[in-house]
């Protein structure tokens, strides 16, 4: 055994072909600040980058929202495709297995998405897909309603969904959690409408914006995912900013933080990690209300 030993490791390897004459070297001081300089970088890759957040937040002992923020990017000398998608879902306080239906709602809706495409996203030859962006989104919002009605019956939950396509996104809603688009300039535009009480009195000119703001019954929905027989969910299509952030949150920090601090809390922090987690504490730091959940993403490149 010695013998055998002495031979392994006292046998010399054969010489092997070098194939990569590089020399690696550090970079120059120049070169570094450079780097740092650069302020908008061209990024040669287009791709989906994102983050997410969330608090059981400072007044609940139960969390009843769920998120799900799921990316990826496909590259090759064909082109390139950024896949995305991120859901919020805020189960309903006051009912039953809230945290059952938001939970179930996501992991129904983003599984029937995912297998519708599966195929067109990784199998080698695959014919194009028979049904719109938008009808598959339905179809997942009404699955989701069928497995929330069997499995957690007399619950409900918000549910805000954006899938994202290369450049475009489509939106699925129902509730009052909400999708927004943040602009480095400043601006923030809300891109769904809530489906609540108020949000409705103030459409049909009964109360104002800022009536709205303080009325008794905010919080109460006339549609939600898991409750009624038809939904009639938003679901449409629309480019993504560029540059800007998609957001998605529940109302545990956009009823509390105040429009000015969330493009604040985007725009000025070093990464979307550091902005979800900025949100969610502004959100507490506000009274944590309500349990937190927030997903950011940007397309860049």
């Amino acid at each position: 055994m010695d013998k055998f030993f002495s031979w392994l490791f006292g046998k010399r390897a054969a010489p092997t072909k070098t194939l990569d004459t590089a020399n690696t070297a550090p970079l120059t001081e120049q070169q570094l600040q450079a780097i740092v300089a650069n302020q908008n970088p061209h990024f040669d890759l287009q791709q989906l980058v994102s983050a997410g957040g969330q608090s059981v937040g400072k007044q609940r002992e139960l969390n009843e929202d769920s998120l799900l923020a799921l990316t990826s990017t496909m590259a090759g000398n064909s082109g390139n495709l950024p896949f995305g998608l991120y859901i919020v879902a805020d189960g309903m306080g006051g009912h039953q297995f809230g945290e059952v239906a938001s939970n179930a709602a996501i992991r129904t809706f983003a599984g029937y998405v995912i297998r519708k495409f599966h195929p067109y996203l990784f199998q080698v030859k695959t014919d194009s897909m028979d049904e719109s962006f938008q009808e598959i989104m339905l179809a997942a919002i009404n699955e989701s309603q069928r497995i929330i009605q069997r499995e957690a019956p007399g619950s409900g939950t918000t549910l805000t969904a954006a899938l994202v396509v290369g450049q475009q996104i489509t939106i699925a809603h129902v509730g009052d959690s909400r999708a927004y688009f943040i602009y480095p300039d400043g601006r923030i535009e809300t891109i769904t409408r809530d489906h609540s009480l108020v949000q409705r009195l103030q459409e049909l000119g009964h109360i104002t914006a800022e009536e709205a703001e303080n009325y008794p019954h905010r919080n109460v929905l006339y549609k939600a995912l898991g409750q009624g027989d038809i939904l009639d969910p938003e679901i449409f299509t629309l480019a993504f900013p560029q540059p800007g952030t998609l957001m998605i949150c529940s109302d545990g920090l956009w009823g509390v933080v105040a429009e000015q601090d969330i493009i604040r809390s985007v725009n000025e922090a070093p990464s979307l990690q550091r902005a979800c987690q900025n949100l969610v504490t502004a959100a507490n730091l506000a009274g944590g209300p309500d349990n937190i959940s927030v997903v950011l993403a940007q397309l860049i490149g």
